[in-house]
């Protein structure tokens, strides 16, 4: 029998404990000089957060047999390059947020040159971890390196963010609406779980398969984002709530109406639990991650 989304969805958070202790290991800033920009990159990595990008890495290496343990250096540089995009989208000359999971943003604490230069050294940090740390065959590596410069390019997570700033104010059609949130947001996604099949050593037929369910996934994650911003509470999502529509921002809600949102977060989720349907392997748990998404309050 299928769960319902109004079920009470468990998130793994044995995994998201994996990431946070790895994250822990592998970021060490001691006595490094200059020490501010460290102690900028420490904030907001470790901010909080449900860790929901590397969680995904690692259920997806899991699903094609592979020890999640095994996957970890890739998973934290999914976090790095994740962080690294809040620091920036936070800035004035973006976002303008002040607060971020609960705790003053990056920019408030250390002022905007620091950001942004905290900013630049963790996605940097994201690749010298994979290079450095990431065990396996170096074709594979290399293909983790490239699907994740990609996914935060102008192609990726990049050309969403630049679509979403032009867009800002305007009246967009649902065509523009879907580029933007599925590079801002759904590329970097489809990226996390991707380079998780890919060091499990998934088929091209199985890559495709699991391309699918994850651009739902990210469509999914994304409409729920902006019906949060209308019916969320503050105190549980971390950082102020109406931001989109006070700065205009191309929504779903905004360009379909909040029930019709509500009905295309659903249905994303739909299709993506279906396309794991094609394959051979224990996709359980990246089902029960869909349906969180879906489900979730913050």
């Amino acid at each position: 029998m299928k769960k319902t989304l109004r079920e009470k969805i468990i998130y793994p958070d044995d995994k998201r404990l994996l990431v946070e202790e790895a994250l822990a290991h592998y970021f060490s800033s001691g006595e490094t000089y200059p020490q501010v920009v460290y102690e900028a990159m420490r904030h907001s990595l470790f901010s909080g957060g449900k860790r929901f990008r590397p969680v995904l890495t690692l259920l997806s290496a899991e699903a094609f047999g592979c020890e999640p343990e095994d996957v970890l250096p890739t998973a934290c540089a999914v976090e790095y390059i994740h962080t690294y995009s809040l620091i920036h989208d936070d800035l004035p000359a973006i976002d303008d947020d002040e607060m971020r999971r609960g705790q003053p943003t990056c920019h408030i604490l250390f002022g905007e040159d620091i950001a942004i230069l905290a900013g630049d050294a963790l996605l940097a940090e994201a690749f010298y971890l994979i290079a450095s740390l990431q065990k396996g065959e170096p074709s594979k590596t290399v293909q983790v390196i490239g699907e994740l410069a990609e996914a935060s390019s102008a192609r990726g997570m990049v050309g969403g963010q630049v679509a979403d700033i032009i867009s800002t104010g305007k009246q967009v059609d649902a065509s523009t609406l879907e580029f933007i949130h599925t590079r801002k947001t759904g590329r970097l996604i489809q990226a996390a779980a991707r380079v998780g099949a890919i060091l499990a050593n998934a088929s091209e037929e199985e890559m495709e398969i699991l391309s699918t369910y994850a651009h739902y996934l990210g469509l999914a994650f994304q409409i729920t984002d902006d019906i949060l911003d209308v019916v969320g509470q503050a105190e549980v999502l971390g950082k102020k709530v109406g931001a989109d529509q006070h700065q205009l921002k191309a929504t779903f809600p905004d360009t379909f109406g909040l029930n019709k949102a509500m009905e295309m977060a659903r249905e994303a989720t739909d299709r993506a639990i279906e396309a794991l349907d094609k394959l051979r392997a224990d996709t359980s748990s990246l089902a029960n991650l869909a349906r969180f998404v879906c489900a979730r309050e913050k």
